[in-house]
This record gives C-alpha cells, sequence and structure tokens, in this order.
C-alpha cells in the first residue's frame, strides 16, 4: 500500500509545501495539492516539482468546467515535464455551488463533459490534432465563432504520452466511470468496514487501477479527542459544502448507512448551530472513515484498509512520528 497526504485548502499553502522534502525523505509516496476555490493546484504543483526529487505530485482536484480540455491539456504536459514525469492529474466535477458561483458556469453533464476531457488530453499528449465534436467542439465552427478557427495539436513534445489521470469522484455512476476511463480513483469518504457500498461500482477494475482514499489521522490515548476534528470535517461537508437542495457528500454519508443523521447534522450546520452539528456527527461515521487513536489501535484497524480495494492512503497529517507509524504499518 503506498502512503500520500495533501496540502491544506486554507492558510498559506506554501508554508504547508515547505514541509514536502522532508515528508518524501520520510517514504512518503505521493503529495496531493487541492483546490476548490482557493490558490490553484498547477501552481503550487510547479513548485512543489522545483522542491523534491522523487515523490509523486497530483492535483486532487483540477475543476473540469474551470478550464478548457485544451488548458488542461497544456497544464498537464507541462508540470509532468517539470517534475521530470512524476505529476498526476487528479480532474473533478465539483458541484453547482462552486461552478456557478464561483466560475460562473452552468453545473450540466458532468459525466459527458469529464468523459470528453479525459479523451482531449489524451489525444493531445500524443500530439493529435485536435479535432471534436460533442459538449466541446473543436475547432469551432462558422456560426458559433468567426469560423477562423484552425484545428491544431500542442506545439512541445511531451515528457510522457501518458500521464495518470485520476478522478474525484461520489456517485456509483461516476465511480464506475472513474474504473472504466481514468487510471485512479479519488473518493472522499470511504469506509472500508462497508465494502458493499461501492462493489457493483468497483467490480471490474483493471490492473494497476490505484484507489487514493483520504484517511484522516490522528493519533492519541483517548479516541473520543480523536474523533473531535475528523467529526468537525464531516459536519462542514455535510453541512456547508454543498447546497441544501443538492448535496454529494450528504447523499454519499446516506449511501454509507447514517442518512437520517446526516440530515439532522445538515440542518443544525446550516443553522448556525455549528458545535451541535459536530455533537450529532456519529462516532462510528468519525472512527470507520478514519484511522484515530492510539498507535496500536491505528496498526491494528490499518489491516481493514489493507484488505480493501485501496491501494494508496492519502493520509490526512502532515506529522512525520504519525506518517513514519503509517509508512512502517502499511509495509
Amino acid at each position: 500500500m503506498k502512503l500520500s497526504t495533501q496540502l491544506m485548502y486554507a492558510g498559506n499553502p506554501r508554508d504547508a509545501a515547505d514541509q514536502v522534502r522532508a515528508l518524501e525523505d520520510a517514504g512518503l509516496d505521493t503529495v496531493w495539492v487541492p483546490e476548490a476555490y482557493g490558490f490553484d493546484s498547477p501552481t503550487l504543483m510547479g513548485y512543489l516539482a522545483a522542491k523534491t526529487e522523487r515523490i509523486e505530485i497530483g492535483s486532487a482536484i483540477l475543476n473540469v468546467y474551470s478550464r478548457t480540455p485544451s488548458a488542461l491539456l497544456q497544464t498537464a504536459a507541462g508540470l509532468d515535464n517539470v517534475s521530470h514525469g512524476r505529476a498526476i492529474i487528479g480532474l473533478g466535477a465539483s458541484g453547482p455551488q462552486v461552478n456557478e458561483g464561483f466560475h460562473g458556469v452552468p453545473y450540466d453533464r458532468p459525466l459527458g463533459r469529464t468523459k470528453e476531457i479525459i479523451d482531449l488530453i489524451r489525444r493531445g499528449l500524443r500530439r493529435e490534432t485536435l479535432v471534436h465534436d460533442g459538449i466541446f467542439t473543436l475547432p469551432l465552427p462558422e456560426g458559433q465563432g468567426t469560423g477562423l478557427g484552425k484545428p491544431l495539436k500542442l506545439i512541445n513534445h511531451p515528457l510522457r504520452r501518458e500521464i495518470p489521470m485520476y478522478l474525484g469522484a461520489e456517485g456509483p455512476q461516476n465511480v464506475k466511470m472513474a474504473t472504466e476511463i481514468a487510471d485512479g480513483w479519488l473518493p472522499l469518504f470511504y469506509s472500508p468496514f462497508r465494502p458493499e457500498i461501492y462493489k457493483d461500482s468497483l467490480q471490474n477494475l483493471k490492473p494497476g487501477f490505484d484507489i487514493a482514499c483520504p484517511v484522516t489521522v490522528v493519533i492519541g490515548d483517548d479516541l473520543e479527542s480523536c474523533l473531535i476534528p475528523i467529526k468537525w470535517a464531516l459536519a462542514f461537508y455535510i453541512g456547508g459544502m454543498g447546497a441544501a437542495s443538492k448535496n454529494f457528500h450528504l447523499n454519499l454519508i446516506g449511501r454509507l448507512g447514517f442518512e437520517e443523521e446526516a440530515k439532522t447534522v445538515q440542518k443544525l450546520f446550516l443553522e448556525g448551530k455549528r458545535a451541535e452539528a459536530v455533537a450529532a456527527v456519529p462516532d462510528k461515521l468519525a472512527d470507520e472513515i478514519s484511522l484515530a487513536g492510539p498507535p496500536a489501535r491505528v496498526r491494528d484497524r490499518l489491516q481493514a484498509w489493507r484488505e480493501s480495494p485501496v491501494t494508496t492512503i492519502l493520509a490526512g497529517t502532515r506529522d512525520l512520528t504519525t506518517l513514519r507509524l503509517l509508512a512502517e504499518a502499511a509495509l
């Protein structure tokens, strides 16, 4: 099992990035750089490429509504070049709150859009002349533009003709599509104790398909105290990261078996009762999606992750002692 971690959305990500060299020395395989509606991921990925030598550098995630397919192609090829072939391109559709509120782009046809973008990036990396007729049209015909558009291909020769592409996905259809068209899947919340949730979506995994799963890690003697930061994160995603009428994270928690509890958390959060919302997050849910408690318990519960389809732990910690413990236990 591989071991990775992710930089934080908020604060000064450059400060966190400065720690990555130490994480690389500690044996970390991959560092993931988020974006959401904060600093853009590619800038920080290029910064990391200059400061490291071995570690893979992945985007988690680049929003497919925020850039054209060709811009994503250019980004993928450029990052792979400056990192000497260590780039991983994580893509995702985000949701209507971010896309329509922050980017001003209608949230429509997310699966079709994602599928076409991956196809165009792959064709572009092979330096094919990009001609396409679908959700995206290349070049634009007369009537949609000036009619002067010319079919083009990437000027530069990419370092690699194939760059790993992962999909951030939560819904069963999206996850199934990820197994069919991508090289890896970036879940949000996953419980190794409930394999039936994604059993159908993951039934035809191809060799080498990577599932890089976020797992918050909190080491401490008191399990209840360790679960508190995990419950805060869950309350924020259930209540605040999505509209009240359309929240994919809320739906996922429901599929994990906590539908009524999730509705209560959302209601309290949207009423501004943040502490009450956190308290309403079930300890069992927080415990199942994380690694929390004393070191011996963490080592013991890691076995469930090793026996699951997950192949990479995306550890929610940058504490070197904790990461070394995980690295030793995951071997």
